[in-house]
């Protein structure tokens, strides 16, 4: 998962025999938002009752394969450089890239500085 200014990537894996994507996402978003609100953090709505960190929709995709699941992981990891936020994937902080480096899964200079080309899948 990573966290960013406006919005977030996450792969997660669901129960077997469950596809209630839109439930789950409503219990990140409700964890995540009472966790803010705990730490006094003030949140804008629309209005209706939502709130403006979240957006209406969410994507999803069902991941077949090792490879597949790998590339999808580095993406999300790779998303901070690729919006320009950081030159360096360890650098933003709000990210389970540190968490893969702690167990060590990946190397904490992996991919390098921007520009470099790596770590970028195309997804």
């Amino acid at each position: 998962m990573v966290v960013m200014p406006d919005h977030l990537h996450a792969v997660i894996r669901l129960p077997d025999g469950d596809d209630r994507y839109s439930m789950r996402w409503r219990m990140i978003k409700a964890d995540f938002t009472a966790r803010l609100r705990k730490k006094g953090i003030e949140l804008d709505g629309r209005g209706n009752g939502e709130i403006r960190l979240w957006a209406r929709r969410f994507w999803e995709s069902t991941i077949r394969d090792p490879q597949s699941l790998a590339r999808r992981i580095d993406y999300v990891h790779f998303t901070p450089v690729k919006h320009g936020y950081v030159t360096r994937v360890a650098d933003w902080p709000h990210s389970s890239f540190h968490s893969f480096v702690a167990r060590g899964l990946l190397p904490v200079d992996w991919a390098g500085e921007a520009g470099q080309g790596a770590g970028q899948s195309g997804e």
